[in-house]
């Protein structure tokens, strides 16, 4: 190994020790986080040149994350690699480890002698295919690099294969969370009868030192007597846990009222009316209420006067942020509909077609802020029985679809969502299981100061090939926000759907 590899480090470049380990990196490895390059220590990377290919070809989606992804990687690799020599010899990073693309001499020179390839040979067929040729590259450096050699790739087919010929392969974990119990209870806490007493008099109590310090900011807990009373809470620091803070129930204008069914929705709807709380998390299989609890509580905030929010935006990813949303006719609104229809589906339910006018907003004053509001409320009532009221004989317009048009319903696409700042808006993302941490973290930082924004989503249903149950933006963010002041998360297990769906939650 004293001499120089066509494509891999020198031995003066190369880390050699009983520690150290050489990760190959697949091309969605980068895609899915551009700066992985510096996050694996005092290692030696390498990156096939096939992965540059990929790269290249991803880099012209001007619309797309990948897109950027891709152009991202590559102003990185043009910074470490300026020359062909950087990139022949191989680099040092500023963490300590080296880098350096590989060019597989054995595909080079047509080479299927050493055991390694025929292994590979034996188990794929078809070369022109990507995936086999990183895999090849990869036995390339196993078979002519002394440290251990891991391929890092988030395609579970090519950690398979890899495996079958003989070659480590793991998953990219530096976003993974830590694995942690399944549980669907939350935390009590123990107090005496005279204890439970002051608490619900007084709204609050201090606990114990040794209680407070197993709590994190803005967790919920119950609160449990040994006669087996029990009382909901949130902890907010300093040793004080305080009562649920929630309305009676809420509504939508014109709509019916909403009340929560389970101690879980308690403590949802207690941090959706909290202003204090700029973003929740929330967990919650099929039926648990996620969507209609959300919505319900933007749309009774956003039309009280004392509201700082003006309106409600909607969205969820298609299959992934970034997809392009297609070449489907229509609005954007138009174009959403498919994505969005558990969001009709939940106005549909709180504003039902039918329903009459509520006295609650007859009365209310007129202000010159909150004009639109009341406007729109009036609206409500008034007979519409043709879309425009142009006498086509069309269906008669939904209340819901008005709210849309008055524009204090917004349908929000995430692939247009960068670059901007949305201000003064009650923002629910929902199916945030499907995003990437990358992909999170460019939602939240579009939202201004005087906006909110709930993420919602069920972990054990993820279709993106490329995050996992430990790897989605969804429990990232739970996990890095977690005792953040301006964050709080709830899990809803129990469905209140119907019997029939809670059944097919649990069992299929």
């Amino acid at each position: 190994m004293e001499s120089t590899l066509s494509g891999l480090f020198t031995h003066s470049q190369r880390h050699v020790g009983t520690q150290v380990k050489t990760y190959v990196l697949d091309t969605n490895v980068l895609l899915h986080d551009p700066q992985s390059i510096f996050k694996f220590e005092e290692n030696n990377l390498a990156i096939p040149v096939e992965v540059l290919e990929e790269l290249d070809a991803i880099k012209g989606e001007q619309s797309t994350e990948r897109g950027r992804n891709a152009r991202r990687v590559h102003r990185i690799l043009q910074e470490l690699l300026p020359d062909s020599h950087s990139m022949h010899e191989g680099v040092k990073l500023p963490n300590g480890g080296t880098l350096s693309v590989i060019i597989n001499r054995y595909l080079v020179e047509n080479n299927w002698s050493t055991p390694a390839m025929q292994r590979l040979r034996a188990v794929v067929s078809d070369f022109t295919k990507k995936d086999n040729r990183i895999i090849a590259s990869a036995l390339f450096v196993q078979e002519t690099f002394p440290p251990p050699t891991i391929l890092v790739t988030k395609d579970v087919n090519v950690q398979l294969k890899a495996r079958a010929v003989g070659l480590e392969a793991e998953d990219y974990l530096n976003d993974k969370v830590p694995e942690a119990p399944d549980t669907d209870t939350y935390p009590t806490v123990d107090l005496d009868v005279y204890e439970m007493q002051r608490f619900c008099s007084e709204g609050g109590l201090e606990l114990a030192e040794e209680a407070a310090a197993k709590l994190y900011l803005n967790e919920y807990v119950l609160l449990m007597t040994p006669e087996g009373k029990t009382m909901p809470g949130r902890y907010f620091g300093d040793g004080v846990v305080r009562r649920l803070r929630f309305p009676e129930f809420v509504k939508a204008p014109g709509g019916i009222p909403i009340r929560p069914r389970n101690l879980e929705q308690q403590f949802f709807m207690d941090a959706l009316m909290d202003d204090s709380i700029s973003l929740i998390t929330c967990f919650g299989k099929a039926g648990t209420g996620k969507t209609l609890l959300s919505t319900a509580c933007a749309l009774h905030q956003t039309t009280d006067e004392a509201s700082r929010y003006d309106g409600l935006s909607i969205s969820r990813p298609v299959i992934a942020l970034g997809k392009d949303i297609g070449f489907l006719p229509g609005s954007l609104e138009e174009k959403m509909k498919p994505w969005l229809q558990p969001y009709h589906d939940a106005l549909e339910v709180l504003m039902p077609s039918k329903s009459q006018k509520d006295p609650q907003f007859a009365s209310k004053k007129v202000g010159k802020k909150n004009k639109k509001h009341d406007d729109l409320i009036a609206s409500m009532h008034t007979p519409q029985p043709f879309h425009g009221g142009n006498g086509t004989g069309l269906p008669p317009m939904k209340p819901y679809e008005r709210l849309i048009r008055s524009g204090l319903v917004e349908i929000e696409a995430l692939c247009f969502i960068r670059g901007r700042s949305i201000a003064r808006r009650f923002f629910i993302l929902d199916e945030a299981q499907q995003l990437t941490p990358h992909e999170v973290k460019t939602v939240i930082t579009r939202i201004s100061e005087s906006s909110k924004i709930v993420l919602i989503g069920d972990p054990a249903q993820i279709d993106n090939p490329y995050v996992d149950a430990r790897s989605n933006g969804l429990v990232y963010c739970h996990n890095r926000m977690k005792g953040q002041s301006l964050h709080a998360h709830v899990k809803l297990s129990k469905g209140e759907r119907s019997r029939l769906a809670e059944l097919a939650a649990d069992l299929l």
